[in-house]
C-alpha cells in the first residue's frame, strides 16, 4: 500500500473538523450538568444547548431554532419525521408519498408503516435520478398526509427540485419531509424558501461529531413523539440532551455557513478533474447522476465489465479509499437500488464507483485517483468473464 492514504467516502463517514473538537472538550471535561437543572451549572448547559440550536437553524434558514429538535442521528430523525406524522394525521388519511431512491433509513422506515396500515407510493425517476414531478401531481390526493423525497441523492449526487414538490404537496394539505443529510453544510439549504415541513439533518456530514443529528420541524406541524420521557425537545424527543454532542454540531454549522461556498467551488474543481480524467482515460466509463444539477463533492461513475467490490479493494491496495455505493445499504451484495431505478441494468450498476470528496482533500487527490484508475480497470477487465476482447 502506498504511504500517503487518501481518503474519498465523505458520503459514509467524514473526518470531525479540528475546530469542532476544540469547541467540544470544555463539555467532555469540566463544564457538566443537566441542562433541565434549575441551578447554575444547569443553566449553563442550557445556553450551551440554545446556542448549538440557534447555529443550526441559522444554516437553514429556520424562523425560529425551536424548530430544530436534536436527536441521536439521521436515522432517529428520519423515523421521527416519516412515523411522528404518519400516526399523528392518521385521522386525516393514510398514503404516503416517497421516490424510489430514498435513503435505506427512509424506506425501511416507510415498509413499517405499510405493514401498518398506510399505503406507500413509490415516485419514479429518470436516468439522471431526478424525481419525476408529474408523477407525484398524478398520485398525490386528498388522503396524501406525506411526501418524502431527499433533497439531494446520496449515492449520485443528483439535487431534486424540492420546491415544486413542496407546492404541490401543500395543495393537498400534506406535509414535505425531506432527508437532507447529503446536502446540508454543502450546499445552501433554505426552508422557508423550499417550503420544507420537516428535514433530517446530520452532523457528522458536515464534519461534526457523530451520535447526534436532528430534524426541522416547521411551527404548526402536527408530529406524534416516538420517545416519551421527561419532554425534552419541545415533547418530540424526550430523554436528557447530548450538550457536548450538540455544542459540535453547532460549531460544525457555523464553519459551514462561513466556508460551504469556498469548499464547494474547491471541491467541484477537484470533483471535475477526476471526471474529465477518467471518462477520457477509461474506455467504458460512465458518469452516474445529472451532470450539472448534483452536489459539488459527488462523483459516481460506473464502468462496464468490472464488479464495483474489487474494484473498491483494489483500490484499497493503492491507498485510496472509497466505495461501491451507499454504506448503509453495503452488506448486501445487491446493486444498488438507485441506479435500478435510474434504468441502469443490473450488471452495469454492480461496477460502479462512488467518490465523495470532503473539506481535507487536496487537489493533488484528483490525479492519484486518475492515475492508478485506468491500470486497475484494465486488471479487473482482463480477469473478466465478460468483457470483451478490445477492453481487456
Amino acid at each position: 500500500m502506498s504511504e500517503k492514504i487518501v481518503y474519498m467516502d465523505y458520503a459514509s463517514s467524514s473526518r470531525v473538523d479540528p475546530r469542532v473538537v476544540e469547541a467540544m472538550l470544555p463539555y467532555l471535561r469540566e463544564l457538566y450538568g443537566n441542562p433541565s437543572s434549575q441551578h447554575s451549572v444547569g443553566s449553563k448547559m442550557k445556553g450551551a444547548l440554545e446556542e448549538a440550536r440557534a447555529k443550526v437553524a441559522a444554516l437553514i434558514n429556520a424562523e425560529k431554532p425551536s424548530e430544530v429538535v436534536l436527536t441521536s442521528g439521521a436515522t432517529e430523525g428520519t423515523n421521527v419525521a416519516l412515523r411522528g406524522v404518519a400516526l399523528r394525521n392518521r385521522d386525516r388519511g393514510n398514503h404516503i408519498i416517497a421516490s424510489k431512491i430514498e435513503h435505506i433509513s427512509v424506506l425501511n422506515t416507510l415498509k413499517y408503516l405499510a405493514k401498518n396500515g398506510f399505503e406507500v407510493t413509490y415516485l419514479p425517476v429518470d436516468r439522471y435520478g431526478t424525481v419525476d414531478v408529474e408523477a407525484l401531481k398524478s398520485t398525490i390526493t386528498d388522503k396524501t398526509t406525506l411526501v418524502t423525497v431527499g433533497y439531494a441523492n446520496n449515492e449520485v449526487g443528483t439535487i431534486q427540485p424540492i420546491r415544486e414538490m413542496a407546492e404541490i404537496a401543500h395543495s393537498k394539505k400534506a406535509y414535505l419531509h425531506t432527508d437532507a443529510v447529503p446536502a446540508v453544510g454543502k450546499i445552501p439549504v433554505d426552508v422557508v424558501k423550499d417550503g420544507i415541513d420537516l428535514m433530517t439533518i446530520s452532523s457528522w456530514d458536515m464534519y461534526g461529531p457523530y451520535g447526534i443529528g436532528g430534524i426541522y420541524v416547521k411551527r404548526g406541524t402536527r408530529v406524534e413523539p416516538l420517545i416519551l420521557g421527561g419532554g425534552q425537545e419541545g415533547g418530540l424527543r424526550s430523554g436528557t440532551e447530548n450538550v457536548a454532542g450538540a455544542v459540535g454540531m453547532g460549531k460544525a454549522a457555523e464553519l459551514a455557513m462561513a466556508e460551504m461556498a469556498g469548499d464547494a467551488e474547491r471541491l467541484s474543481k477537484i470533483r471535475d478533474r477526476i471526471v474529465e480524467r477518467v471518462l477520457k482515460e477509461v474506455p467504458y466509463s460512465f458518469l452516474n447522476g445529472h451532470p450539472t444539477r448534483r452536489l459539488p463533492h459527488n462523483a459516481n461513475i460506473r464502468f462496464s465489465f468490472v464488479e464495483g467490490e474489487s474494484l473498491v479493494l483494489s483500490l484499497d491496495m493503492e491507498g485510496i479509499m472509497l466505495s461501491s455505493g451507499s454504506a448503509c445499504s453495503s452488506k448486501t451484495l445487491e446493486p444498488s437500488h438507485v441506479l435500478i431505478a435510474m434504468g441502469i441494468p443490473h450488471v452495469e450498476a454492480q461496477g460502479s464507483l462512488l467518490i465523495s470528496l470532503g473539506r481535507f482533500n487536496v487537489p493533488e487527490d484528483a490525479d492519484r485517483i486518475a492515475d492508478v484508475l485506468p491500470r486497475i480497470i484494465k486488471g479487473l477487465r482482463q480477469m473478466s468473464p465478460i468483457a470483451p476482447e478490445e477492453v481487456r
